[in-house]
């Protein structure tokens, strides 16, 4: 039950930080009625103090100034909804943004990854052709290498042309 209390009380703080929409006193509850209570009071006054001021009033404005209380209440926790609601987007917007950050990042290393790796690729087939054109030449060095020589400058080609094939285009122009 004390638990219930302080829950209570805590939810009954909060409201005052927000902005609560201001509406002309109900004339019905203006001191002619023999108590005057402000919005802010009545949101402020705990269950068992607002029943103790009551005391003394008809049916009717007790029931009526319970139902403004309510009323202010469920606007002040309405606003502080909006206002988390509010802030969990902005959260949420800027983690969309780190996230789509890494994920450019991650396509550029991955796009990186593959011009590396198909330069590899390429050079691992001319060793392959190298050592075998080795073994059928039964040690010819001279020819072997006079291929070899023929295949890096073709793959240096391949290779200009996968990076920068506007720089490719350019030096055969010249060539």
């Amino acid at each position: 039950m004390n638990d219930l209390r302080k829950a209570s009380s805590t939810i009954q703080t909060e409201p005052l930080s927000l902005k609560i929409k201001k509406e002309p006193e109900d004339p019905e509850l203006s001191p002619n009625n023999g108590l005057h209570l402000s919005d802010m009071e009545l949101v402020q006054l705990t269950v068992r103090e607002l029943n103790r001021r009551l005391r003394g009033l008809s049916k009717e404005e007790i029931m009526r100034l319970k139902q403004r209380r309510r009323t202010l209440k469920n606007r002040g926790y309405a606003a502080s909804c909006r206002t988390k609601r509010l802030t969990q987007k902005e959260e949420l917007e800027r983690q969309q943004h780190v996230l789509k950050s890494e994920v450019d990042k991650l396509t550029r290393e991955n796009t990186e990854m593959r011009i590396e790796l198909r330069a590899m690729r390429t050079k691992y087939e001319a060793l392959q052709n190298f050592a075998t054109t080795l073994q059928k030449s039964n040690g010819n060095i001279q020819a072997a290498v006079a291929l070899l020589h023929s295949n890096h400058r073709d793959m240096e080609v391949d290779i200009r042309e996968q990076e920068h094939p506007s720089d490719l285009r350019i030096k055969q122009d010249r060539d």
